[in-house]
């Protein structure tokens, strides 16, 4: 397991006073070891979760060539350019039910979407084609090809082939898929365990009596949120208020019964310091200022399972030394720690941009699956003042052009306390480090925050 100063030398770009965002997901990349413990769940229970084996079929889907819509089957050799083909209807073969009697020349099936193609006939002439005149159809075969609407045994999947791979995340359609495999049960990676908490003390729990200088925790509820959609087990530890032997015990905790911890607030070098240094003293932490906004300061690292160790002997103070001794050593992984800022904003677009990322890799997810959402294009339909230098993630709302292109306007105030632009906003404006001023018409890239 290589250490934050190892991974720092090799990440090109690293600079954690001015960390650019590119060299920021790269060392979080480099951070992340997965989970490797599996378990075989139902599949009405795998939604959101990540393949541990590839799933070989066992079947061919479809399993049998099979009409593609409701019309007449016949034998394709008979189609002649120019010529009307009049065929006897002699039968009717609905899905669910097999036709085995030969067909001769000159005959056909009427056939339902999905019934399997009867012995010798390969085409299929869609019913509102043809002229129906008593036991006979006719129909102009110039706009049909020999094979025309069948679909062929094991063109979606055949058995043998991998269906999916390890380390794809099963969406809904997936699901759908290993039913018609025929499987029920599906091994996964088990779930990740996330733990998180809030840190300062003027923050509230919602319910709590208001006080003055103090404000409500918002961000404990936006991460649920998040996290939630990510399918992890999380554990909440609430509030910690700013007092050494308080957060020695959450991060203790969290270390002991989490892969990754979350924290808001408290990384940033205008605050007490008793966040960070209990951060540092646990674990092998380091604090960036990010080349970004909203978002600047971060922390990142593990919180080592022998934190009650580590804490004696990196810790000259004499309240970090005592709380220590409620922490009883357990043999696991070390805890993945993720320090977020305090500004609400900037906790949602710092877990969007550089968290979900981490936390799909470490979840068990291949590259494809554990990529940053994708971009898409659109038009700024207003100008959008910018300095070279960093990313900015202003937030913005998706619209339709006078053209009919696809448009974005920003959304509320930018500030990264701002919270309710980001209930109004379905997506972030991605503006790279490069980007100066964008004019009112400039194409620009945005990032889906649904979907």
């Amino acid at each position: 397991m290589k250490t934050t100063d190892a991974i720092a030398a090799s990440t090109p770009g690293y600079n954690p006073l001015n960390l650019p965002v590119a060299a920021a997901q790269a060392f979080l990349s480099a951070l992340a070891t997965p989970v490797t413990e599996t378990e075989t769940v139902d599949i009405l229970q795998a939604l959101g979760r990540v393949l541990a084996v590839d799933v070989v079929s066992p079947v061919s889907v479809p399993p049998h060539d099979n009409s593609a819509m409701d019309g007449y089957a016949f034998d394709g050799a008979q189609l002649q350019d120019g010529q009307k083909l009049s065929l006897q209807v002699v039968g009717q073969v609905l899905a669910g039910h097999t036709w085995s009697t030969p067909i001769a020349p000159g005959q056909c099936l009427k056939i339902m979407t999905g019934a399997p193609m009867p012995p010798g006939l390969d085409s299929v002439v869609p019913h509102e084609r043809v002229q129906l005149q008593g036991d006979c159809i006719h129909f102009d075969p110039s706009q049909l090809r020999r094979g025309a609407n069948r679909r062929l045994a094991g063109e979606d999947v055949q058995q043998g082939q991998a269906a999916m791979r390890q380390g794809d995340r099963l969406a809904p359609a997936a699901l759908g898929l290993l039913a018609s495999l025929g499987l029920t049960r599906v091994t996964v990676y088990r779930r990740l365990r996330v733990a998180y908490f809030s840190t300062g003390d003027e923050i509230l729990s919602p319910g709590e009596a208001p006080r003055a200088g103090a404000v409500f925790d918002s961000n404990r509820y936006t991460l649920f949120g998040l996290l939630t959609r990510l399918g992890v087990e999380i554990l909440d530890l609430g509030v910690v208020r700013d007092d050494p032997a308080r957060l020695h015990t959450a991060l203790a905790q969290a270390a002991r019964q989490a892969d990754a911890i979350l924290t808001s607030g408290g990384v940033s070098t205008g605050d007490a310091d008793h966040t960070r240094n209990m951060m540092a003293a646990l674990g092998d932490v380091v604090f960036w200022q990010l080349a970004m906004r909203p978002g600047r300061p971060m922390a990142v690292g593990r919180i080592h399972a022998s934190a009650r160790q580590d804490l004696q002997e990196k810790s000259g103070s004499s309240a970090y030394k005592t709380c220590a001794s409620s922490y009883e050593k357990r043999s696991k992984s070390d805890a993945l720690l993720l320090g977020l800022p305090g500004n609400p904003v900037a906790v949602a677009v710092a877990f969007t941009v550089l968290v979900r990322p981490v936390l799909l890799q470490l979840m068990g997810c291949n590259p494809t699956h554990a990529a940053p959402q994708p971009l898409l294009r659109a038009r700024s339909m207003q100008a959008i003042r910018k300095r070279p230098g960093r990313s900015e993630y202003p937030r913005g709302t998706l619209c339709r052009t006078e053209d009919g292109q696809c448009g974005v306007r920003l959304v509320g105030n930018q500030g990264s306390g701002v919270l309710s632009s980001m209930v109004l906003a379905d997506v972030l404006v991605v503006l790279p480090e490069a980007q100066g001023d964008v004019a009112e018409g400039d194409a620009v890239d945005v990032m889906l925050l649904e979907g």
